[in-house]
């Protein structure tokens, strides 16, 4: 099915026609860890080279790591592996965003989680009209 949707669709990752024709005369500058593909190439309208990303599945802007996004919107000149200095060794990798999968955050007392919240504590009164 998908090989029948790509010329179709953009969710699904890039169309045929942005491989064949959106990427001519782009160069490619790198990859990340995810699969993404970053190229560089031609001038926008305020003379800025232009950037791009191809996504390794579906098009999620989530998915795209915080340095790579910096390159995208010209915060750094050059491409991070040059340009950011090395991860620490506290940080953690990105993940994508999980809205709407069963890994999505639920806190307790939510309707996914059996809906019983704790009760409230002595400190709290509710507000009536009349008072």
């Amino acid at each position: 099915m998908g090989i029948n949707l790509n010329p179709f669709t953009w969710w699904n990752g890039a169309s045929w026609g942005t491989m064949l024709y959106g990427l001519r005369g782009m160069a490619q500058t790198g990859t990340d860890a995810l699969g993404n593909v970053y190229y560089e190439g031609g001038q926008d309208g305020s003379g800025r080279k232009r950037r791009w990303v191809i996504y390794d599945g579906a098009n999620d802007a989530s998915r795209v790591p915080p340095e790579w996004f910096s390159w995208l919107h010209h915060q750094i000149d050059d491409v991070p592996d040059r340009a950011m200095p090395p991860a620490r060794a506290w940080q953690k990798p990105g993940v994508p965003n999980m809205t709407g999968t069963p890994l999505a955050y639920r806190p307790s007392g939510s309707l996914e989680k059996g809906g019983q919240r704790a009760a409230a504590t002595g400190d709290y009164e509710a507000w009536t009209p009349e008072g």
